[in-house]
């Protein structure tokens, strides 16, 4: 299998919640179907998409309404100011600071975390030794 990622699939209780979160971050959905999943262009090749919670589950075959354990998807910026400045818009979008920005305990970093209206933990960094090539290669210093 080759090395690839296309989508990250996330379940939603909330799929309004959602829609109103990330448009009041500026974010353009790339697929809005009502009532069940929201797709948007997360980067080149890579689509994030949020589905209701019970038709995820039913997609799956599963009962309940699922919940995220474990997972946090992650943002990296260009300075530890922009780290402070998406914080501050997340949070002004509804979203709730977990961490606020602080220095990390390796590297450089300098993260905060803040969770969506449905739980969805996201990272905000500035990692000094990230970088990506012309080529969307990451590199990672140390």
């Amino acid at each position: 299998m080759e090395q690839n990622v296309s989508f990250v699939t996330l379940a939603t209780v909330d799929l309004h919640a959602t829609r109103a979160f990330y448009s009041a971050l500026g974010w353009t959905p790339l697929a809005d179907v009502e009532g069940e999943i929201i797709f948007y262009q997360a980067a080149p090749g890579l689509v994030l998409g949020f589905f209701d919670a019970e038709k995820f589950n039913q997609d799956l075959g599963i009962s309940g309404r699922g919940r995220l354990d474990g997972v946090t998807l992650a943002r990296n910026v260009e300075s530890p100011e922009e780290v402070t400045a998406t914080v501050s818009a997340m949070a002004s979008a509804g979203g709730t600071v977990l961490t606020s920005p602080q220095a990390g305990a390796f590297g450089g970093v300098f993260h905060a975390h803040v969770a969506d209206p449905n739980g969805v933990i996201w990272e905000i960094a500035h990692n000094p030794g990230w970088s990506v090539d012309a080529d969307g290669k990451v590199l990672l210093d140390g």
